[in-house]
């Protein structure tokens, strides 16, 4: 088939532009029987993808973000003729890790949004950047490779970064990344994902079917639109515009018998 055929099915232009490319990609490795690799994805593009290539039943590839929780990753093709262990070994040909420490007075002062602002500011495209993890004294950008060298140069001309320590880093020595997460407590009338997504998006029972039907939903990082899906502990639930968050336990009922939950949000 070719790749009219093959995207016929696709009538989101976004959706349909984002796997052709992937296509493009798919090609070259066969032809070329090189490693071919894409711009970062989120959540909802790599589920997408993903189940693109299985039903096209090509199976030498795998997504990398940096780390197994990585939200943001790139989707990595290899060619028959190599391992996928032997493509885990180029990783460091692919993206990196700029490392941003900043001055005392500074501790805390930055957020997830200030950093990526700094980099939409020198006009870098969102997809060239993956995951932010914040911490107390700066942070850890993992970087496309081909943006790593302009971002280090030009960081430090930004105000709020000219007194900070910036430096590239291999993405293999990239430390685990440490996630925050904060406690919160739940009272839900049932373990439904639609009940779920009720509270955590602080919103409708309606609302969050609209929600779950926009595609806006994953469970355990695979878009999910069920609302009657029942959440187990354990389970990761992310909805796009307000966060991720790990089922913890069940702790109790309360007298109308509705269950207490705790969850981790993380920050």
């Amino acid at each position: 088939m070719n790749k009219q055929e093959l995207l016929a099915d696709y009538k989101n232009q976004e959706e349909k532009l984002l796997l052709a490319k992937v296509l493009d990609k798919l090609e070259f490795t066969k032809s070329r029987n090189k490693i071919e690799n894409t711009d970062f994805l989120n959540l909802y593009e790599q589920d997408l993808v993903d189940k693109f290539l299985k039903k096209i039943k090509f199976n030498n590839y795998y997504f990398f973000g940096g780390a197994e929780v990585a939200e943001r990753k790139i989707l990595i093709l290899y060619p028959e003729k190599i391992t996928e262990e032997m493509a885990r070994k180029n990783h460091n040909k692919m993206i990196s890790v700029i490392k941003i420490k900043l001055p005392i007075d500074l501790s805390g002062e930055y957020d997830h949004r200030r950093y990526l602002g700094a980099i939409m500011k020198l006009g870098i495209e969102r997809e060239k950047v993956g995951d932010i993890s914040v911490k107390q004294m700066g942070a850890d950008i993992i970087v496309k490779n081909e943006v790593l060298e302009f971002l280090i140069q030009n960081l430090s001309s930004l105000t709020r970064f000219s007194s900070a320590e910036i430096e590239a880093q291999n993405i293999e020595d990239l430390k685990k990344i440490e996630t925050q997460k904060i406690e919160i407590t739940e009272i839900v009338a049932s373990l439904r994902l639609d009940n779920i997504v009720s509270n955590l998006a602080r919103t409708s029972r309606g609302k969050a079917v609209e929600i779950l039907e926009q595609e806006r939903v994953f469970l355990n990082f695979r878009v999910e639109t069920k609302p009657s899906k029942q959440v187990k502990v354990g389970d990761i639930i992310t909805i796009r515009g307000k966060g991720r968050f790990e089922f913890k336990e069940i702790t109790g009922n309360t007298r109308k018998g509705r269950f207490v939950i705790k969850m981790d949000k993380f920050v």
